[in-house]
């Protein structure tokens, strides 16, 4: 059937249709445009009113509720954070617009109407589809948002899809039904075969989307969905007519791109045609050299030598070890702030991979038993848009576990920031099974606090640790009194927490500080 022919009726003229998915398009580009006029806004410091900044800390503390459900195995049907049911809300709205706007009489063209209306609507969402599963976004790049924190519009999006594509079957079907035209329809129509074909992909890619299945094996999971997604491409270019296919070339337009800047920048940060030497081995010609320490039974600290590009605390890249993984790119957060000290190489930067199954597993394997040597690794980033943390008078920093490599390097960065910046106070809580979890981020934490506390910053840490392996830790907070100090201990006690505050510039004292009295004291008051 040809989406070409033309009705005198509105709402099947292809006309309306086009206006329709330009005006998508246009609404697409005006959102991004006005996100990223108030991203320039926030830039610009020096100017920004007290006004502006009390107005979008109150949007933010809007969009921050969201209804926790802690019943275990159904943690990731907790509902979306008020915002961003805001948003879809309101990408919901537009949707049933282009959807039903002159589609509901009564005639003979019912049917048909409804059909091609929200074949076009599926259509006309597909590049926006594509563009948000993209790593190198523009959409991201523009608003200032990483493609990870877009990834759940992503989702919706094909979620929507869904809806509109089973509207668009189910009236044709319907409509063929009634008319005793459906086996014909299925033997002189191919296009019926690839639409169905389609249909249950997206279907598939839905169904499968959904937290558990993604967890099942996520390696096995990206690899079908990346297949899958590439098939309904082809099975949409057999389906829909010629005048539609705009929207078809421009969704692969925004794959080819992603996948093009990808590969240069694989290309540009793993490749050397004439490396710099260095007062060790120097730059490879390909890759990097990788050491993976392993600490404890489940934790490997990464160290990637001879990187040059930089990076901001909170931003990931993909990893890639042949010799592990041949066909696995793993992302992982950049575990520090800056140039470690001591390095011996250009510049290095560490990751902190906690082993659960697959490629962690190998790799704490592997630094188990091959302590100290050597692999080549393969880089891709850096990705992610963190935001400006010294623009925030206080900051407050949580990571369990690994998470610690996330949350660290950002008091890192407020301690090296060589400009003054708005921070008055950190706190930072990290949350561990075991001490040799954490042990690596306690000690670069006491550095970081060191010069923190040296510009005059408060900051507070918490520490929460298994009752096996936690210990009581205490020392003084410059703005508090000994009393408050003691009745935070003792809370703290009750917690079975290990609290440890910035020491005032006068004692220097250790950021945490072990007491084995305080240990045993704790471990008699369990019950």
């Amino acid at each position: 059937m040809d989406m070409d022919h033309m009705h005198h009726d509105p709402g099947l003229r292809m006309e309306v249709n086009y206006a329709f998915a330009r005006g998508y398009w246009y609404t697409i580009a005006g959102v991004v445009g006005a996100l990223a006029a108030i991203r320039g806004i926030n830039y610009l410091d020096a100017q920004q009113s007290q006004a502006w900044a009390t107005a979008t800390a109150v949007v933010r503390e809007m969009s921050h509720p969201q209804y926790y459900i802690p019943v275990n195995g159904l943690r990731w049907a907790t509902p979306l954070p008020l915002g961003r049911i805001i948003v879809l809300a309101c990408y919901w709205v537009v949707i049933v617009y282009l959807m039903s706007w002159q589609v509901s009489k009564n005639d003979v063209y019912y049917w048909e109407r409804i059909g091609y209306r929200n074949a076009w609507v599926t259509l006309t969402q597909f590049p926006l589809l594509y563009l948000l599963a993209t790593k190198v976004n523009v959409i991201g790049f523009l608003i200032g948002s990483s493609h990870e924190r877009l990834n759940w519009l992503h989702r919706w999006i094909a979620r929507t899809m869904f809806v509109t594509a089973t509207v668009h079957g189910f009236h044709f079907w319907t409509m063929w039904v009634r008319a005793e035209f459906l086996d014909y329809a299925l033997q002189i129509m191919p296009l019926v075969k690839y639409g169905l074909a389609a249909w249950a992909i997206l279907l598939w890619n839905v169904v499968t989307g959904i937290v558990p299945i993604r967890r099942l094996s996520y390696e096995v999971w990206v690899a079908q969905h990346v297949l899958t997604s590439i098939i309904m491409l082809w099975l949409l270019h057999k389906h829909i007519p010629s005048n539609a296919r705009w929207l078809l070339w421009m969704s692969i337009s925004f794959l080819v791109f992603d996948r093009a800047m990808r590969w240069v920048l694989l290309l540009w940060q793993n490749v050397r045609l004439r490396p710099q030497g260095t007062e060790c081995q120097g730059m490879k010609h390909l890759g990097h050299r990788v050491v993976a320490r392993a600490v404890g039974q489940a934790t490997t600290v990464v160290t990637i030598k001879d990187v040059h590009f930089k990076w901001k605390a909170g931003q990931h890249i993909y990893l890639w070890v042949p010799r592990l993984g041949p066909f696995e790119a793993h992302p992982y957060t950049i575990a520090c702030a800056h140039k470690l000290e001591g390095a011996c190489c250009c510049n290095s930067i560490q990751l902190v991979v906690r082993a659960h199954s697959g490629f962690s597993k190998r790799l704490h394997e592997y630094a188990t038993k091959n302590s100290g040597s050597e692999l080549t690794g393969f880089v891709s980033g850096p990705y992610g848009v963190p935001p400006k943390w010294d623009i925030y008078e206080t900051l407050v920093l949580i990571g369990a576990s690994t998470g610690a490599s996330f949350v660290v390097p950002i008091l890192e960065s407020i301690a090296a920031a060589q400009k003054s910046n708005c921070t008055r106070r950190v706190e930072i809580i990290l949350v561990a099974r075991t001490s040799q979890e954490i042990e690596y981020y306690v000690e670069r934490a006491e550095e970081a606090g060191r010069m923190v506390r040296a510009k005059g910053v408060g900051a507070r840490s918490l520490l929460d640790q298994s009752p096996q392996t936690q210990a009581t830790q205490t020392t003084s907070n410059p703005s508090r009194d000994q009393q408050q100090d003691a009745a935070a201990a003792q809370t703290v006690q009750t917690r079975k927490a290990v609290q440890a505050t910035l020491p005032a510039a006068r004692r220097q004292p250790p950021l945490f500080q072990s007491s084995s009295a305080n240990t045993r004291a704790d471990q008699t008051s369990r019950p």
